[in-house]
């Protein structure tokens, strides 16, 4: 059985400056994105990307509770949950683009990134690939009694993997410092997941004896705050938690996938890009609340502009690694 969160614990005001980093790092994910999609059309970039647009709330709100030297693991659509958890712009375009000052020489691309200088483990191609890693990073946490919490990030295509399930089997039984979290973006690539999925997603983790929660994706107060209270509820001992997070994806399901209308009309994008979208979702409180002004945000937007950009041109002029280095870092 797994400890209740105890709500009536409370936490500090959380300031302005903070809201304004999320908003700031949710909008750098946005604009990182938009530039990976020009470089794609562009014929710059090899290979594809799968790009986070829309689902920025849920990487920033539960990497802002987290420390540098907790872990996490991604998925194909990773480069958000990278750049959440502190990965540097330059390096991030470096690597999508073949070249050796990316974070892994140029041979990872973007499904492969990873950065342990900032606790994460990697992304992974495979659907529900990072499960096992993410549990065995909090297993060595436990071992080692280093106060880390590991988070795995996944899809709900991966509710449909084997694996995940095998592993929080084992997080419950040995009271694992792991959180499983669920980007439910309601499509699994071409598919709404009302034709893949059987059954109550959060009861998945319950069933398990793991502390499960549900939050609005869209909502970055509300991702961080749940985020907050399971990270330290997790890291005190109380064992493994689920938290999905209702979110979606505004772009296909690769930078290729551009008529959509077969699978999802463009009346429910236009929908949750109006209505749904999390910077603006997070812009509009912090003006309704006096803790921003247009000018700010306009001071944030040419300034993360300006940011991705020099990246850009970093990677785009950095040299590729010679032939002799392509067996260097390659174990399988």
């Amino acid at each position: 059985m797994t400890t209740a969160i105890d709500r009536s614990k409370t936490y500090s005001e959380i300031e302005a400056e903070q809201w304004l980093r999320m908003y700031r790092r949710m909008l750098m994910i946005r604009v990182f994105e938009e530039q990976v999609n020009d470089l794609y059309t562009r014929a710059l970039m090899p290979g594809l990307a799968h790009l986070y647009i829309g689902e920025e709330a849920v990487a920033v709100g539960v990497c802002e509770a987290l420390r540098q030297t907790d872990y996490i693991t991604s998925t194909h659509r990773g480069h958000g949950h990278c750049l959440a958890k502190g990965a540097a712009l330059d390096r991030m375009f470096a690597e999508l683009l073949g070249k050796e000052a990316g974070y892994c020489k140029g041979k990872g691309g973007s499904m492969h990134i990873a950065d342990p200088d900032t606790g994460n483990l990697g992304a992974n191609a495979i659907v529900g690939g990072s499960a096992g890693i993410a549990t065995g990073a909090a297993f060595s946490a436990r071992r080692l009694k280093t106060d880390q919490v590991s988070v795995c990030f996944f899809g709900d295509g991966a509710l449909g993997q084997g694996l995940l399930y095998e592993v929080m089997n084992m997080a419950a039984l040995w009271k694992l410092p792991v959180i499983y979290v669920c980007e439910n973006n309601l499509y699994n690539e071409y598919a709404h997941n009302s034709e893949t999925l059987a059954g109550d997603m959060l009861a998945r983790g319950s069933a398990f004896g793991l502390h499960a929660e549900n939050v609005d994706g869209q909502d970055v107060r509300a991702v961080y705050r749940t985020a907050r209270e399971i990270v330290d509820h997790v890291r005190q001992g109380a064992g493994p938690a689920f938290l999905v997070c209702q979110t979606y994806r505004f772009m296909g399901h690769h930078v290729g996938d551009i008529n959509r209308e077969y699978y999802r009309s463009k009346q429910e994008e236009q929908m949750w890009k109006t209505e749904r979208d999390p910077i603006k979702v997070l812009g509009d409180w912090l003006t309704a609340q006096n803790l921003a002004d247009r000018a700010r945000f306009d001071q944030i937007h040419a300034e993360v502009k300006s940011e991705v950009e020099k990246a850009v041109q970093f990677a785009m002029a950095a040299p590729y690694p010679s032939p002799d280095k392509v067996g260097q870092d390659v174990y399988a």
